[in-house]
């Protein structure tokens, strides 16, 4: 609900601030006065497009600021400045905000009909909404959506899962193909090392084991082994050892250094017996070699890392086996979310198509009330129940009011609709008909009353009063009998002063009001009977409120 309004500098508007109330506010005044800048500032709060051009004359800056309260009774205050220069900032609580942020905000307190940049029904998206709050489907739709959501989530993970475990077998494929070489070889840790000493010791068998016993006839056996010899020196360094003292050490070293030579003889004698050479070994041992060392050339690693490579390899396909179970799983979750979404989904659809039927009839009555006897409504869809891309959180359907305002005309889109007053009309007998919204919406009726007038002009007044017992609703008009209705009349004057014109805003109470009623009816010349009959319309239309 708009609490308050302060506009300044807008289009003829100096400073102007207007109170409303909760309940049916009317605007009147002379044609030209200015009601429809009223309306445009309206229009700028809301999120319409500013222009450099609603600045009044030789200003800076134009300002548009309200106060409204939401349904749970907090209050907002938004501002819109526009620059001479063009530019234009928005503001909710203080806070700047985007246009686009700004019409979010907006589009959730009011609703203004009989402006085209601003019908909530000229977007075909909402008439689905209309008709679900119509046929009382809220609760449903709201199941809808819920589902949707649970599937739409679960889509994504199975679709992620699924996609992880495309890049997992691809990974397991290229694992057990590595893993199979591997195994094919079947290496062991340190295999390559030792292999390669042994390849050292097969190619010089024959050297080896002669040398190891010429050493062992050198050390032990021949005619001048050393060992035999050494002996001959341990008994002169005994003697030095007799006569100087400082030979000591080396004597107390000799049985030592006799033992480990000893040790020496006895391993290269046993070293040149077990040397033997089997039929093809070298060969064997060199192919196993070549074999390891291909390996590690494969894996640009070592033998060590690629064993423990295997070993991780084997881990990450348990892991990819586990993710296939996952993905079965999620894709089991999957189908039961998207039967669940599809059940509540048609259920909403079949009633949606019911309740249009009804919707029609009564919509084509209430409009027959307001002076569009010959009005057609029909409500269109187009149903996507074999198209799963085409699924919404609404169901998967898609519903659109057509309206024809005369005999043989074509039913055509509302966005479609030339005139304002239809527009508002048909706009009105909605909010007769649903209730979309939470109390304390301000609903704005402009030229609602255009092309009709007598005891329609009364039928209007009563709908927008009954609305106002929801909502708060201000209407625009040029008609007493809509304006007789009002709980709150507010009347906008134009005047010209200082080569400047102005416009203003009076609450208007008692004698006044019945005086623009009067004028309202007569013109500018009133009579006391024409006071009378202004009089007279004012207290039947509120007795009848009071009744």
């Amino acid at each position: 609900m708009i609490r308050y309004i302060d506009v300044k500098n807008l289009a003829v508007i100096d400073a102007l601030q207007v109170e409303l109330g909760p309940g049916l506010n009317v605007v009147t005044g002379e044609t030209g006065a200015g009601k429809s800048v009223i309306v445009g500032a309206v229009g700028l709060l809301v999120g319409g497009r500013a222009s450099s051009d609603l600045v009044r004359t030789g200003m800076d800056e134009a300002r548009v600021q309200a106060i409204f309260e939401d349904g749970l009774g907090r209050e907002h205050l938004v501002r819109r400045e526009i620059a001479s220069q063009g530019r234009s900032r928005a503001f909710v609580d203080d806070v700047i905000v985007t246009t686009a942020a700004l019409r979010a905000f907006a589009s959730q307190l009011v609703d203004l009909h009989g402006q085209h940049q601003h019908q909530a029904l000229l977007d075909p998206k909402t008439h689905l909404s209309v008709l679900d709050h119509y046929a009382d489907l809220v609760g449903l739709r709201t199941q809808t959506q819920e589902t949707f959501s649970r599937w739409h989530k679960a889509k994504a993970k199975s679709e992620r899962a699924e996609l992880d475990g495309k890049k997992k077998k691809e990974q397991s494929e290229r694992l057990f193909l590595e893993m199979e070489e591997i195994r094919h070889v079947a290496p062991k840790e340190g295999e390559d090392r030792e292999l390669d000493a042994e390849v050292r010791i097969l190619r010089n068998a024959e050297d080896l084991k002669q040398r190891s016993s010429s050493a062992y006839a050198e050390l032990y056996e021949g005619d001048f082994a050393a060992l035999g010899r050494l002996r001959t020196l341990w008994r002169e360094i005994n003697k030095l050892a007799d006569l100087d003292e400082k030979f000591q050490p080396y004597v107390q070293t000799s049985a030592s250094i006799d033992s480990q030579l000893e040790d020496l003889a006895f391993f290269l004698r046993s070293y040149a017996s077990s040397v033997d050479i089997a039929p093809g070994r070298l060969e064997q041992a060199e192919d196993r070699l070549a074999v390891l060392e291909r390996l590690k050339r494969r894996f640009n690693t070592t033998l060590g890392e690629i064993i423990a490579a295997e070993h991780r390899s084997r881990a990450e396909l348990d892991e990819h086996e586990d993710a296939s179970a996952e993905i079965a799983r999620l894709s089991v979750s999957l189908q039961q979310e998207k039967e669940t979404y599809v059940r509540f989904a048609r259920k909403l659809s079949s009633a949606r198509i019911s309740a249009a039927v009804q919707l029609q009839r009564e919509l084509e009555q209430v409009l027959s009330k307001l002076s569009m006897e010959r009005a057609q409504c029909e409500f269109r869809f187009k149903i996507h129940e074999n198209d799963e891309k085409l699924w919404t959180e609404s169901g998967f359907n898609e519903g659109e009011l057509f309206f024809s305002a005369n005999p043989g005309e074509e039913l055509r889109r509302l966005a479609k609709i030339a005139s304002g007053g239809e527009m508002s009309r048909v706009a009105l007998a909605l909010r007769t008909l649903t209730s979309s919204d939470a109390p304390g919406r301000t609903l704005i009726f402009d030229e609602v009353d255009a092309g009709i007038g007598g005891h329609v002009a009364d039928v209007v007044g009563r709908m927008l009063r009954d609305l106002a017992d929801k909502y708060q609703v201000i209407c625009i008009t040029h008609l007493p009998q809509i304006a007789a209705y009002g709980q709150r009349h507010l009347c906008v004057t134009k005047t010209t002063g200082s080569q400047r014109t102005t416009t203003k805003v009076e609450v208007l109470e008692s004698e006044a009001r019945v005086e623009e009623l009067a004028r309202m009816i007569a013109g500018v010349n009133t009579s006391p009977g024409v006071r009378a009959s202004a009089q007279e319309m004012l207290s039947s239309r509120q007795e009848n409120d009071s009744e």
